[in-house]
């Protein structure tokens, strides 16, 4: 069968969607940084949307750490194929809005040029929480990063996502030519605030100048961006090359649902993305906080206490009665209190959400969504437990998904078997683990202390320790099945 590419565009079947514009008159008014499985399902759908009346808006890729995507689509012009899937089935269409992907590692120089070439308006990022380098609890640049020490020294070969924008923004200073607008796409809490943070403090340690610019000039639009994305895997290849009749190696599989809010603030200009469903504000915070607190951090429960069930998928955790209560009062109950949204349907969101999670076409492992717990915690349970504290109201199902966290990262699930944590800190924390061995109280105790999760206040409030430990005894002593029982009742 022959491979998906711009030659074999025209043999797609009539029934599968492909790019409605002449893909040789575009040209890229966006870098996209980190350009993972979530960009492509999500902002890149979008960005083709709109091609057809607006061709100087196409998307250059850059993959920052490992050169998969590139080597995926570069054979394959950049095209790609997003199938969704409900439970009428598989619906495919070929995405052609990135016009290439360039490996950080091996084209650093042209993807700087590229960025500080005046027709690049927009540079937005998918990095994940660890690709920010910074401080989960506190939002501030982690200047002992290695990847900053070492961009901080080698400030024109940057390796990390701050380094690169940095650099790149300080090249068109001295050129005269106006800043790009920095637009991230990850789940950080006030994320255009926190990147702008970031970035500007690492401007200001390069040149006391550059960070003053950096400031008054660049502008940093928040967004919410919502849509569930599992991994890929080879039988979703062989179902996409059934469906398109063509070899895809990297098609991306998702939901139907898709949300985009953005803070209108492009100085150099920007797509009209309120055209293709996207939502343009004046403050994205509101958004973002009801999706961290109420799908997310979800999401994150789910996945520990899932994973240590049993269920490969999120779809089958929630089937589980059980499973299913937890979750509706851990929104229900503990994070929609917390939030401000007059003219919000915050119960409409909820059992939108519960559907969502039940999509048994999905697939969504629960491993999948437990990597990186120690990025994604603070945004998804510790603040809704902070605010919960300083109101003195009961906090029950969050300090269990925090409980779950905590007995995941111990690297040994409810059967003996060894868990492959995948965390910036699973070192540390396995060790820590080790040295508890069976007490809950001693695992808290450690855990607890990583002020990078953490802070410095919760390791020091007796009602968050006393909650977490005791969920944290249940789940070595009578599983996750049983402790879940207790809870919801």
């Amino acid at each position: 069968m022959s491979r998906l590419s711009a030659k074999t565009l025209n043999s797609i079947p009539a029934g599968v969607a492909v790019p409605n514009y002449d893909r040789s008159t575009l040209t890229p008014g966006i870098v996209h940084l980190g350009i993972g499985a979530f960009h492509r399902a999500h902002m890149a759908v979008y960005v083709d949307d709109l091609l057809k009346d607006h061709p100087d808006w196409a998307i250059v890729g850059a993959s920052l750490r490992r050169p998969d995507t590139k080597d995926a689509l570069e054979p394959q012009d950049g095209l790609y194929t997003i199938a969704v899937r409900d439970a009428q089935g598989t619906h495919p269409r070929v995405i052609g809005s990135i016009l290439n992907v360039l490996d950080a590692n091996t084209q650093r120089e042209e993807l700087l040029a590229l960025m500080a070439d005046p027709k690049i308006r927009i540079v937005s990022l998918t990095v994940t929480e660890k690709g920010y380098c910074h401080d989960p609890a506190t939002g501030e640049l982690d200047e002992r990063h290695s990847d900053i020490a070492h961009d901080l020294a080698n400030p024109t070969a940057p390796k990390s996502a701050p380094g690169m924008l940095v650099e790149a923004l300080a090249r068109r200073h001295a050129a005269g030519v106006p800043p790009f607008a920095v637009m991230s796409c990850d789940n950080l809490p006030s994320n255009g605030e926190t990147v702008q943070r970031i970035v500007t403090r690492f401007a200001s340690l390069r040149d006391v100048m550059l960070g003053d610019w950096v400031m008054q000039n660049v502008a940093f639009p928040g967004t919410m961006v919502d849509r569930i994305v599992p991994s890929t895997t080879d039988a979703d290849r062989d179902t996409i090359a059934g469906l398109i009749g063509a070899d895809d190696a990297w098609p991306i599989m998702t939901e139907p649902f898709t949300q985009w809010v953005i803070e209108d603030k492009f100085p150099q200009g920007r797509p009209p993305f309120e055209t293709v469903g996207a939502q343009l504000v004046e403050d994205v915070e509101p958004f973002e906080r009801m999706k961290l607190r109420m799908l997310n951090g979800s999401h994150s429960t789910i996945a520990y206490l899932g994973y240590l069930a049993g269920h490969e998928y999120v779809s089958q955790a929630i089937a589980d009665p059980a499973f299913h209560k937890l979750i509706h009062g851990l929104m229900t109950e503990e994070a929609m209190p917390t939030l401000d949204m007059p003219g919000t349907d915050l119960g409409a969101y909820r059992d939108q959400l519960l559907a969502r999670f039940a999509n048994p076409a999905l697939q969504h492992r629960t491993w999948q969504i437990a990597m990186d717990g120690s990025q994604k915690l603070p945004q998804r349970l510790l603040g809704t437990i902070r605010d919960r504290l300083a109101a003195d109201q009961p906090f029950e199902r969050l300090a269990l998904g925090v409980a779950a966290w905590m007995r995941y990262v111990v690297g040994i699930d409810e059967k003996g078997e060894n868990i492959d944590v995948r965390d910036p800190l699973a070192m540390r924390m396995m060790a820590i683990a080790a040295e508890a061995g069976d007490d809950a109280e001693a695992l808290y105790v450690g855990l607890v202390a990583l002020n990078e999760v953490f802070g410095t206040d919760l390791a020091d409030n007796q009602a968050f320790g006393d909650a977490v430990v005791t969920h944290l005894e249940a789940l070595f002593d009578d599983g996750v099945v049983e402790t879940i029982k207790a809870v919801v009742g």
